[in-house]
């Protein structure tokens, strides 16, 4: 496949915000809201992405945003859109410290066959304290422990899903053979964490087995990515610093044996498209001032085990927090406080560029077009995942900025094929 720039889109309901359901355009029923998922993702695929993915959590509090509160669990939710798209890509969100490996084996083989190959694995570790009061367990495991967890949870679903063959169903009606034994595999892992004989209880899919993603960005997770994930998230807050990233993690792949063309790059961006720059600078500050300062802290927060900012001034310098963080969203707090530290912001400052950041993809239609093709000439990325909180960025997005990249020969104008392995560019499994 040539080299072409790929996009994936992040379905989230009423958004990532604590406050943007109450912009006057926006469907605040959208987070359990079927037709909103429906119209975003056969959207997508009119813009020829390769995935739309679902984000996942399980924990909430009275701190959580609206869209955390209330919304659809993924493979329900994945296996819905399976019915009425086609070709696009089927990603969620399932936590490898708080799910049984055989159950989510079959779950997810289960949405690659119903999506005839189209499903995949944002594989996650839980980083917040409160998921395990909801799972019999008294404490969160460490930061690297949860990784530990994590490659053997992931080492028992893929060899699961290789339970079988290919060709391993004849399925002769002449002869009486249904499958064949000698195509079939039990697993006996026998690990730290997991014991499960298997085999699985459902056959290979057209893709083989569906695709792993992952998002750490802390050196254990960059580590555990990149040997076994086949595309990964990542922040996009500069160029710079996202080129970094992906030398980084496209050397660790090769280092592990990998072809780094098989490990994709996907940063989230959350572009804003308008008739003019002033324009879409206007439409940003409307959707930014529903944002109360109080619940951007709250939102803040979040990333940091919902650590009490009430105490602090909030035109003072970030403050020193030390290692607080640390065991949550690690790679997250590390950069905000790392960022908050060169930047020289006070708290004000970093909870409302994490409450509803500015975006660096703003302007026209050729201007977002203008700063994407330029990322991606410095390869810095493989693709980006495509957020839409402000009303009608999204679909701007599709109809403008995805025709001007078509024209520019950086952006396909047909899926390759029917699985989100070959149309991300990544080998089917055998």
């Amino acid at each position: 496949m040539s080299k072409t720039i790929h996009f994936g889109s992040i379905l989230h309901g009423v958004g990532g915000t604590t406050d943007g359901w109450r912009h006057p355009e926006i469907d605040e029923t959208a987070s359990t809201n079927f037709d909103f998922y429906k119209t975003r993702a056969q959207l997508a695929e009119k813009g020829l992405f390769d995935f739309v993915f679902i984000a996942d959590g399980l924990y909430i509090s009275e701190k959580s945003i609206p869209h955390f509160l209330n919304r659809f669990e993924p493979i329900t939710l994945l296996s819905s859109l399976a019915a009425v798209t086609e070709n696009i890509g089927l990603v969620g969100t399932f936590s490898s410290t708080y799910t049984d490996p055989f159950t989510l084996a079959r779950q997810l083989m289960s949405l690659d066959h119903l999506s005839q190959g189209r499903a995949g694995w944002n594989l996650v570790t839980s980083p917040q304290a409160g998921v395990a009061k909801n799972y019999n367990n008294r404490a969160l495991p460490p930061h690297d422990e949860r990784y530990k967890i994590a490659q053997e949870h992931l080492d028992v679903v893929r060899g699961l899903w290789r339970s079988w063959e290919a060709e391993a169903f004849p399925r002769n009606k002449a002869t009486g053979e249904y499958f064949d034994p000698t195509k079939l595999h039990r697993l006996n892992y026998e690990g730290e964490y997991y014991q499960v004989a298997g085999p699985l209880n459902i056959g290979r899919s057209p893709q083989g087995e569906p695709l792993i993603f992952q998002a750490g960005s802390s050196d254990n997770g960059r580590a555990f990515a990149a040997g076994n994930a086949e595309a990964i998230f990542t922040h996009s807050s500069s160029l710079e610093e996202t080129k970094a990233f992906y030398d980084d993690v496209k050397k660790r792949a090769q280092a592990a044996g990998k072809n780094p063309d098989h490990v994709k790059i996907y940063p989230g961006i959350n572009p804003l498209v308008a008739d003019s720059l002033e324009d879409a600078e206007a439409k940003y500050q409307e959707f930014a001032s529903l944002i109360p300062i109080e619940n951007a802290v709250r939102y803040l927060a979040r990333y940091f085990d919902d650590y009490d900012f009430s105490g602090y001034d909030l035109d003072a310098p970030f403050p020193e927090l030390g290692d607080i963080g640390k065991n949550a969203f690690r790679s997250t707090t590390d950069y905000i406080k790392q960022r908050a530290k060169e930047q020289k912001q006070t708290l004000r400052q970093v909870a409302l560029e994490q409450a509803v950041p500015r975006p660096n993809f703003i302007g026209t239609a050729t201007d977002v077009a203008d700063e994407i093709q330029r990322w991606f000439e410095a390869e810095a990325i493989d693709g980006f995942i495509i957020a839409g909180d402000v009303p009608h960025s999204f679909e701007r997005f599709v109809n403008e900025v995805i025709p001007i990249l078509q024209e520019r020969g950086i952006y396909r104008k047909a899926y390759e094929g029917q699985t989100l392995r070959e149309n991300i560019g990544v080998p089917i499994v055998q």
